[in-house]
This record gives structure tokens, C-alpha cells and sequence, in this order.
């Protein structure tokens, strides 16, 4: 039998003014852009927390503290590659992906498409081995003020 692991990822950054968010490698024009230490992909980071955990590798902070000035406004693509890398040194693909977005605004909908395929793209997977849904958390708490954008990812891996 093979070997088979869930991880799950979670992340959550803050808004403020601004010009635009990134999301999964997406620029979206908006009024207000995330912030964060990175460029604060909050879905970036939430996939590779996912897979970290699934690998048992510990998670994004770990790997790219905040207290390192070297990932300032790094672009988190950098972030989910290198868990990818340790994906495939330990022998580990990916069977699914499940991504959840918490907000109200932007409308994910828009940009589902987009983001399947650029996160098909770099962890090198068929596009429909990857979902991604939005939810808004009716008005309430600090997504429904808009406050700030949380993702909840699951990732399945087995090992080859």
C-alpha cells in the first residue's frame, strides 16, 4: 500500500489602502492590498503550509522566517517551489488540492480560473486535480469587516 498524508495550511493577512492584492500569483486591482513581510499570497502560503505539514516539515515561518530581511517583498511562488522541492525528495506527489478563500471582496469567482491554472502549472499537476472556492464570513469578524483575507488549504500526497 502506499503511503498517503493530508496536510493542511492556514494563513491570514491584514488589509490596508492600497492599489492591488496578490493572490495565487495574480495581481487583482482592488482598494486595499494585503499586507505581510512578503508579498503576502496569502493563498500562496496557506498551499505551502499545506504541504509542509503533509511532509511533515514544519511550516512557512520556519522556512522563511520574517525576521530575515533576505524574504522582504519576496514573491511567494519562491515559498510553495521550495516545498514542492521537498515533495520530490521525499519521493511524494500530489493527489488533490482543495483551497478555500475567506473574504468578501475580492470575488474569487473572477479569478478561479487563473489561479487553477498557474498553481496547476507550478506544482506540475493536472488542473483538475486543483479546486478553489470562496466563501465570505456573512459580515462578520475580521473578513466580514474587511480587515483581512484568511485561506484554509488541504493537500493529499502519496508516496510514488
Amino acid at each position: 500500500m502506499k503511503e498517503i498524508r493530508v496536510g493542511n495550511g492556514f494563513d491570514v493577512h491584514k488589509l490596508s489602502d492600497g492599489k492591488k492584492i496578490r493572490l495565487c500569483g495574480i495581481n487583482i486591482k482592488n482598494n486595499k492590498k494585503l499586507i505581510g513581510h512578503s508579498d503576502a499570497d496569502v493563498g500562496f502560503h496557506s498551499l505551502t503550509d499545506a504541504i509542509l505539514g503533509a511532509l511533515g516539515e514544519g511550516d512557512i515561518g520556519i522556512w522563511f522566517p520574517p525576521s530575515q530581511i533576505k524574504w522582504k517583498n519576496a514573491n511567494s511562488e519562491i515559498f510553495l517551489k521550495k516545498s514542492l522541492q521537498l515533495l520530490k525528495k521525499k519521493s511524494f506527489l500530489i493527489s488533490n488540492i482543495d483551497l478555500t478563500f475567506i473574504c468578501e471582496k475580492p470575488k474569487i469567482s473572477e479569478f478561479r480560473n487563473s489561479m487553477i491554472k498557474i498553481i496547476s502549472k507550478i506544482c506540475k499537476i493536472d488542473s483538475h486535480k486543483v479546486n478553489i472556492k470562496a466563501t465570505t464570513s456573512e459580515k462578520l469578524g475580521y473578513t466580514g469587516r474587511e480587515e483581512g483575507i484568511a485561506v484554509f488549504t488541504t493537500v493529499l500526497i502519496y508516496k510514488k
